[in-house]
C-alpha cells in the first residue's frame, strides 16, 4: 500500500457525545476516538459531526480545541448527545443511549463535501446511521471521497440501532469492513451466509463484499485480519483491564495509521493489538500513548 500524503485527511465521521462513566462524564463517540488516536500517531485526524448549541456542545468544542485532532463539528438545534455508560466488574461497559441528539443529524454541507474530496481515508459506523439525516449524510461522503481512498466500516452494533437496509449500504460504499465475533453471528443471520466456521465466513465475506479486508476481533480470544490474499491472527495480550471503553476504536486507528503509512498487513495487525491492549490498561477512551507505541 502506498504511502500517504500527510495533507490527506482521515476522519473518524459519525456520533460525538458525553459519555458518562461512574467516575464522571468523558468525551465519547467511536469516530472522535479513532480521530484522536490517528493524529496522536501524526496524522491528519479529522471529527465530523454535530453538537447542540447547549453547554454540554460548547464544553466538547472547547475540549476538542486542545486536541490534535482538526474539527468538522456542526451546531444544531438539537441537544448534545449523552450515553449513560455502565461498567461490569470485568470493566466491560454497556450503553444508554439517548436519541434525536445532535449527531443525529449531521449537515451535509459543501464544506463537508469539500473534506470528503480530500480525505484518504474515514471511519464510519452504524449507530450514527440510525437517523435519516445522519444516515443521508454519510452516503453522500462516502460517494465523494476519492476512489482509491479507505472507507472502514466499524460496525459497533448498539441495541436495536440498526437495520440490514443499513448494514448493506455501508458495505456496499467499505472496503475494510470491522467486526467483533458476536456481531458476526447477527451479520450472518441477517444476510443468510449458512457458513458455521467463523473464518470461512470472513474469507467468503471479503469475497462476497469485495473488501480489501475484513477485520475479526474475538476480545480475550485473539484478532483476525482477512484479505484475498492472506489472513492474519494475533492472540490478545494478557493486561491488567481498566477498562475496555475506546480499546476497538485504537485498534481500528492504528491499523489504519499502519496501512496508510505503508505497513503490511501483519505488521499493521501486530501494531494494532499492541495498542489496544495498553488501552485496556488506562481509564478513557484516547490515553495519552507512550513513544514507543507511538512510533
Amino acid at each position: 500500500m502506498e504511502t500517504i500524503n500527510n495533507a490527506s485527511y482521515i476522519v473518524g465521521m459519525g456520533e460525538l457525545l458525553w459519555d458518562m462513566l461512574p467516575d464522571g462524564k468523558k468525551i465519547g463517540g467511536a469516530p472522535a476516538n479513532f480521530a484522536n488516536h490517528i493524529a496522536n500517531f501524526g496524522l491528519n485526524g479529522l471529527i465530523v459531526s454535530a453538537v447542540g448549541n447547549d453547554p454540554l456542545g460548547d464544553e466538547i468544542i472547547n475540549i476538542l480545541k486542545g486536541s490534535k485532532a482538526k474539527l468538522a463539528v456542526a451546531k444544531t438545534a438539537y441537544p448534545t448527545g449523552t450515553v449513560n455508560v455502565h461498567l461490569d466488574e470485568n470493566g466491560i461497559p454497556s450503553y444508554e443511549i439517548c436519541e434525536n441528539t445532535a449527531w443525529d443529524n449531521i449537515p451535509f454541507t459543501s464544506e463537508l463535501e469539500e473534506i470528503a474530496r480530500n480525505s484518504c481515508a474515514v471511519c464510519f459506523g452504524s449507530l450514527a446511521q440510525r437517523s435519516p439525516v445522519s444516515r443521508n449524510t454519510v452516503e453522500r461522503f462516502l460517494d465523494a471521497m476519492p476512489a482509491d481512498s479507505l472507507k472502514i466500516f466499524d460496525i459497533n452494533l448498539r441495541q436495536n440501532y440498526y437495520s440490514k437496509e443499513i448494514i448493506a449500504n455501508s458495505l456496499k460504499r467499505c472496503n475494510i469492513f470491522k467486526i467483533n465475533d458476536e456481531e458476526l453471528e447477527i451479520v450472518k443471520k441477517m444476510f443468510e451466509i449458512d457458513i458455521e466456521d467463523a473464518e470461512e465466513c470472513c474469507r467468503y465475506m471479503v469475497d462476497r463484499f469485495s473488501l480489501i479486508n475484513l477485520v475479526l476481533t474475538c476480545g480475550t480470544h485473539g484478532s483476525y485480519v482477512f484479505s484475498k490474499e492472506e489472513q492474519s491472527f494475533f492472540p490478545t495480550p494478557k493486561v491488567e483491564v481498566v477498562d475496555t471503553v475506546g480499546a476497538g476504536d485504537s485498534f481500528t486507528a492504528t491499523y489504519v495509521a499502519s496501512r496508510l503509512r505503508g505497513h503490511d498487513q501483519i505488521t499493521a495487525h501486530a501494531r494494532a493489538v499492541e495498542v489496544s491492549a495498553y488501552v485496556c490498561t488506562q481509564h478513557g477512551a484516547t490515553p495519552e500513548l507512550p513513544d514507543t507505541l507511538k512510533r
